[in-house]
């Protein structure tokens, strides 16, 4: 039996994502949007880095919504000025979810609308916020809510009703934020070359460092496995197209990754589904 999720069930209230650096503008924000009746959860973050750190958290609320194949939260209500990592920049993190949460900009600059609407925010707010204001945007939420189509856990809804793959975010280029000396960096999944699992998290390796992220490595299997990555241990995956080699050691076999000849292990387990998998992509070439 397949459960269809729609994108906004009459009887279910929202989870709200509110983000302002400004802590009265922050205070006022969550009083007004904890005053509309089809909220049910305001979770509030100071930064952009608080924030996306709390879409990646393990909070229950976000992870059940996330196994019925729903965004982390319904709507994002976010400042566009703040330190480190903008709201537009991390609203473009957020674009890149799938699916995406709703975007809303609350700000003091209306000279930066433009640029908000661009983004696909369904309304932009200026400050301070005020409770009609406020409900007006939440009804633009709703309006975009209740015109995405359903899915059903782990895929899209097809016109016939029957569950398919959901692969759009194998073509889009997703983006990983890390934090460098108090600052958000996004780093694009192509320029990851390899990941090593470190308990609950896992390293990016790039071509200009490392950088350590709270996903486990099983988790980004399942994410970048249609975009050719490849497990060949349980503490490694690496980008299918960089091995240029491989090869039997004493301990068993080994790759070998790019120019820098990058030498990780294989387990037994993972060795023939490896070989079939460049066995296909050279035949692909």
């Amino acid at each position: 039996m397949t459960v269809t999720v729609s994108a906004r069930d009459d009887d279910r209230k929202l989870l709200v994502l509110a983000v302002d650096d400004e802590l009265p503008g922050l205070d006022q924000l969550r009083h007004c949007l904890e005053s509309n009746e089809v909220v049910g959860r305001v979770i509030s973050a100071v930064d952009a880095s608080e924030a996306l750190r709390l879409l990646g958290s393990e909070d229950e609320d976000i992870n059940r919504r996330k196994e019925i194949g729903l965004p982390p939260v319904d709507a994002v209500f976010a400042d566009i000025n703040m330190p480190g990592l903008s709201g537009m920049e991390m609203s473009r993190v957020f674009a890149s979810l799938n699916p995406a949460p709703v975007l809303v900009f609350v700000t003091g600059y209306a000279s930066e609308a433009v640029d908000a609407f661009d983004l696909g925010a369904v309304d932009y707010v200026l400050k301070p916020a005020r409770q009609e204001r406020i409900d007006k945007a939440i009804g633009r939420v709703l309006d975009k809510l209740d015109s995405q189509p359903a899915r059903a856990a782990g895929g899209a809804i097809a016109a016939g009703g029957e569950p398919v793959v959901d692969d759009t975010a194998i073509g889009d280029e997703e983006v990983i934020p890390v934090e460098l000396g108090g600052t958000t960096k996004l780093i694009p999944r192509s320029a990851v070359r390899w990941v090593e699992a470190q308990g609950d998290y896992a390293r990016l390796y790039t071509t200009e460092g490392s950088h350590l992220v709270r996903i486990p490595l099983a988790q980004l299997e399942e994410r970048w496995g249609g975009a050719g990555f490849v497990r060949i241990h349980r503490s490694y995956l690496v980008a299918l197209s960089l091995i240029t080699e491989l090869r039997m050691a004493q301990g068993g076999y080994q790759v070998v990754l790019g120019d820098e000849e990058k030498v990780l292990p294989v387990s037994r387990r993972h060795t023939r589904a490896l070989k079939d998998k460049l066995v296909g992509s050279s035949r692909a070439g």
